[in-house]
């Protein structure tokens, strides 16, 4: 499993009527394999996964797989309350074809450290699909700390980190502790340029969904030592990126999917389009980042 490149975390796309819209999903996905992202990520919070069936994220999977081919790997994302649920999506995923996992900690119940290990064992024991383990306190209040990764390097299936605690020191305590036995991916966008920097090898990314081109730019540039090329997109980049880091980035990144005509708004309930001054807002940012898009 090669975890280095951009592996965009992709959205859903629904009907108005809330059902799935599989062309225009693969519309989408086609897009970013022709801008070059290095693999796909299935089922995260962009994917809507929590208000997804059973029976959807199997037919979304299995048809991804297919669509793929082999082309770059398929991940799908395991967020789930209970150990016998992870370990069904980690049989499922097998058995569909998926190339790996990403793995939140137990979701709802505050589990202690003991607990996240132990979660993160039973799985990666059940499983020979490489694992990414998907660090977010910030958002999912359950801290994987360095320690917790040393008792889980036993696992030669857990190979790689989506960093997402937002402190970019935390790149160089886990390399410092373990070299490169972990894969390290920066799982927010608004730090991603700084993090590659500072030895991560990828980027799990949200606003890729709809700026592909740009995303897979800055990566190569820094990749290539081009700094201040990269610097250059990246700061043009920043006022869309920050769109990754709000409780509506969903609908937010969906809604610049739309514009960028690789996407729809719809969204399913819970969550409800943009409506008001917050639309407004959010659509100026879109339009204004897209009337300054750099030439590439």
């Amino acid at each position: 499993m090669n975890w280095k490149g951009v592996f965009p975390a992709v959205t859903t796309k629904f009907h108005a009527d809330g059902s799935l819209d599989m062309d225009l999903f693969f519309k989408n996905l086609d897009f970013q394999l022709e801008c070059g992202v290095h693999g796909i990520i299935l089922g995260g919070t962009l994917g809507e996964s929590s208000v997804l069936s059973h029976e959807e994220k199997i037919k979304l999977t299995k048809e991804t797989v297919n669509h793929i081919n082999g082309r770059v790997p398929v991940i799908l994302n395991i967020a789930e309350g209970a150990t016998q649920d992870a370990l069904f999506w980690s049989k499922k995923a097998e058995e569909l074809g998926a190339s790996g996992l990403m793995i939140l900690p137990p979701m709802r119940y505050a589990a202690d450290a003991r607990e996240v290990v132990t979660y993160f064992k039973t799985v990666a024991n059940s499983t020979k699909l490489p694992m990414m383990i998907y660090n977010n306190p910030v958002d999912y209040k359950t801290l994987v700390t360095i320690d917790m990764f040393a008792e889980l390097a036993e696992c030669e299936n857990i190979q790689a980190i989506k960093e997402s605690t937002r402190d970019i020191s935390n790149v160089t305590r886990m390399i410092n502790r373990f070299g490169n036995r972990y894969q390290l991916l920066c799982g927010v966008d608004t730090l991603a340029m700084e993090e590659l920097l500072m030895g991560a090898v990828g980027w799990v990314a949200g606003l890729v969904c709809a700026f592909p081109k740009e995303t897979v730019a800055v990566y190569n540039l820094i990749q290539e030592g081009k700094i201040e090329e990269a610097r250059e997109i990246y700061r043009w980049f920043l006022p869309l990126l920050e769109l990754d880091i709000h409780p509506k980035l969903v609908q937010y990144i969906k809604l610049a999917e739309q514009h960028c005509g690789i996407g729809s708004e719809h969204v399913r309930a819970p969550r409800l389009t943009l409506i008001g001054e917050e639309r407004a807002r959010i659509e100026k940012i879109i339009t204004d980042g897209l009337a300054k898009r750099p030439k590439l």
